[in-house]
């Protein structure tokens, strides 16, 4: 390889680094206006009555618009439209951020001001604030259906009589909270509607839902509609769906006022209103034989919705193709419950359902091997896949499959038996504080999956200048994971021109295609292999080109970084390019790629899940103190087989940052409420890991290559968070001896 695969420079870094990168607050165009959100403040209820005649007199006041001023559809919703945009007199308030009004005005005190003075009247309800509360079904956040709004199952194998040959059966209750997404820059949205083309500007993780929303809300049509991807501080799930909320409320007030309208959340309205990790309960009963063999999976596991349903049936999908771990388990029995309450919305969070399950059946293999007199990592080694073996929903696994060597890989670069004797002679000595040790090995499923194989294709466009620079634009999105740089990388490996003579510009929905979000750990697959397609096309039209004006065969020419060797005479791929230009060869390609068709049995729950999957390891050692609480991660190991490592360094910056953000998840972030109302809405009260409470991170690749991925490349945004939480439950289990069957692991709970 010329390039993928090598330490490469981010291709943005520069203007990151030096703040020239124009994010959405940095926008401001010509006669801009702001825009605030009246929120209703209020868990559950019925709304009576809007005035907003005070709020218009306030001097600066441009607009102020509710329900009546919507011209087209006023629900949102992924799969059902069951959330309002702004809530009609009559209707419900399901939680406390429902959207009542909008208001625009010359500035942003106008706006605030204005906002106290609309008047509206609300019925309160009492509201539906837990799982149990949710199944008993004696108040109804959707009336008249049942809060239990969606069951997705998996049916495989015959569990009783697993249960039956078992010689240890282990059942346990676990459970999950909230988690933030926790991005540095909030929402935000700059919209621009002149009388005929609505321009949108904001923080996504994917334009085309923000384009689809915004053309039915407007009730105008697609190609009015052009959305285009500002740099992006951060997104972890929290910036999929969400964006078209915020987006489509600047673009009503700039629709209803013909001025641009920017709208940037503060931090206590964007976690107060934006999607978050759903809230988990989940019962698991396993059965064992006594050498350690994985007869059978029973789950049932309820997710907490919150007040829409959002994106839950496809995270709920999710959960279940993940309950049953990264293991080869013949009998499995799945059943996954989506249920409504007055809370924040939840839906998109880096793992997308499946850390709440790893979490489970991970504590329950540490258990199992307790029991059994079992080493921890003996037990995932005897049960982990490999080629040939099927997965839980029954996939046969026939290439790419490096779980074993993760396993491996972790248990050579920790040197673990080693390490298992300091811990125990650390906790010999010491009377306070124990060390612990913890292991977690996981799956993940790279793409959309079967359920969504309609959204699961990329484009991505190339086109070479007569000077040798080249531009990229792909149907994705690059959210600070690296995406412009690996996506440039593998151009630069086909064509051979030089990293910084490529530029990538940001997604602009009437340039590209939809491509589907930026989710799944799909982008390098998918977007990677629509840039590799268009590469191709132009390598080729270049080598044409030269095969015909040198007179030699298309294989003689040697393609180098930075130069095509040609007759034992170097050409630069400036002069090549300026070449092929001057002859009229086609320098400007669309690449598309789709997924390959995954046959999957939605009712049983059983066949090919996702298009390919990652395998990681994760050790952890960690430090309680037993009279405080405090749990100290001293050291991770985590080695995770993502096929192919395109740009390594921002492979292992990926599985730093998720591992940090796992670890906030196990042991520190909590979503704090009080009568269905958020009171931990900024980050002096949310908790989340700061650079000093980063441990040690040794950090490694295993690169099984999967044969249909660009250079045989599967992911690593999503999986490098999931062995956190379970990899460390399991060391605070083994340093205190208790058992943890909660995450996130609070002082109190230690104490």
């Amino acid at each position: 390889m010329k390039i993928v695969g090598k330490v490469a420079k981010r291709i943005e870094a520069h203007e990151k680094a030096y703040g020239e990168a124009k994010y959405t607050p940095d926008l401001y165009l010509d006669r801009m206006i702001y825009a605030g959100v009246v929120y209703s403040n209020v868990p559950h209820g019925i709304l009576k009555s809007i005035d907003i005649s005070e709020a218009e007199n306030v001097s600066g006041i441009i607009k102020v618009a509710t329900y009546k001023d919507v011209p087209g559809t006023n629900k949102f919703g992924v799969l059902i439209k069951d959330m309002w945009f702004l809530v009609p007199v009559g209707e419900k308030i399901r939680f406390e951020h429902d959207a009542i009004a909008l208001i625009a005005g010359e500035t942003k005190e106008a706006v605030e001001e204005a906002i106290k003075k609309v008047k509206f009247e609300i019925e309160e309800l009492q509201p539906v604030l837990t799982i149990e509360e949710s199944i008993k079904d004696e108040i109804k956040v959707h009336d008249p259906e049942s809060n239990i709004a969606f069951h997705k199952k998996i049916r495989r194998g015959e569990i009783d009589k697993a249960f039956e040959n078992a010689d240890l059966v282990i059942e346990r209750e676990f459970r999950t909270d909230y988690q933030e997404q926790a991005y540095l820059e909030t929402q935000g949205a700059v919209a621009y509607y002149d009388g005929e083309i609505m321009k949108i500007y904001a923080s996504m993780q994917c334009p085309f839902y923000v384009q689809e929303d915004v053309s039915e809300i407007l009730d105008i049509p697609f190609n009015k509609v052009d959305v285009i991807q500002m740099e992006t501080g951060g997104g972890f799930g929290g910036k999929e769906d969400v964006p078209s909320y915020i987006a489509s409320k600047a673009a009503l007030l700039s629709y209803l006022t013909k001025r641009p309208v920017k709208l940037i959340y503060s931090r206590e309205h964007d976690i107060k209103e934006t999607s978050k990790r759903h809230p988990s309960k989940s019962h698991y009963k396993v059965a064992f034989k006594k050498d350690g063999t994985l007869l059978g999976v029973k789950v049932e596991s309820y997710l907490d919705m919150g007040a829409y349903s959002t994106l839950s049936p496809i995270v709920m999908y999710r959960t279940l193709t993940h309950a049953a771990g990264a293991y080869n388990v013949p009998n499995v029995h799945v059943d996954v419950y989506g249920v409504y309450t007055n809370k924040v919305p939840c839906g998109a969070f880096r793992g997308f359902g499946s850390p709440q399950v790893l979490f489970a059946i991970e504590r329950v293999m540490d258990e199992a091997a307790e029991k059994l007199n079992i080493d921890p990592w003996e037990i995932r080694y005897k049960n982990a896949l490999e080629v040939g073996a099927e997965t839980s929903t029954g996939h046969k696994l026939e290439f790419s499959v490096g779980a074993k060597k993760t396993l491996e890989n972790i248990k050579k670069l920790s040197n673990y038996e080693e390490l298992k004797k300091e811990v125990e002679e650390f906790n010999k000595t010491n009377k306070i504080k124990k060390r612990g040790l913890g292991w977690s090995h996981i799956i993940y499923g790279v793409s959309l999956g079967a359920g969504g194989q309609h959204l699961d294709a990329s484009n991505s466009e190339v086109h070479v200048f007569p000077d040798g620079t080249i531009n990229i634009m792909f149907g994705g999105t690059e959210i600070g994971q690296g995406s412009k740089t690996a996506i440039s990388m593998i151009v630069s490996e086909i064509l051979g021109q030089k990293l910084e003579k490529i530029k990538v510009l940001q997604t602009d929905t009437f340039i590209v295609q939809d491509s589907g979000p930026t989710v799944a750990s799909r982008t390098t697959i998918f977007s990677g292999n629509a840039a590799k397609d268009a590469a191709e096309k132009i390598k080729n039209n270049i080598l044409e080109f030269l095969s015909d004006k040198f007179d030699v065969e298309k294989s003689d020419i040697e393609i180098n970084l930075g130069y095509y060797k040609i007759k034992d005479k170097n050409f630069t791929f400036d002069e090549i390019a300026k070449m092929a230009n001057d002859a009229n060869v086609k320098l400007n390609e669309s690449g598309w790629f789709k997924s390959p068709k995954l046959h999957f049995d939605m009712e049983n729950g059983v066949g090919e899940a996702y298009v390919t999957y990652t395998y990681s390891t994760q050790l952890s050692l960690v430090e309680v103190d037993t009279l405080t609480g405090k749990i100290d991660v001293k050291k991770m190991w985590i080695s995770h087989d993502i096929g192919k490592a395109i740009n390594y360094d921002g492979v292992i910056g990926q599985i730093q940052g998720g591992a940090v953000q796992g670890m906030g998840h196990a042991i520190m972030e909590e979503i704090m409420q009080k009568e269905g109302k958020i009171i931990t809405d900024n980050f002096n009260n949310y908790i989340i890991p700061t650079i000093k409470d980063i441990p040690e991170i040794v950090a490694d690749v295993v690169e099984e290559e999967f044969p249909y991925g660009p250079f045989g490349a599967k992911g690593i945004g999503e999986p490098s968070l999931m062995t956190a939480p379970p990899s460390i439950a399991n060391a605070v289990a083994h340093a205190t001896g208790k058992k943890i069957t909660k995450i996130p692991i609070s002082m109190e709970d230690i104490i």
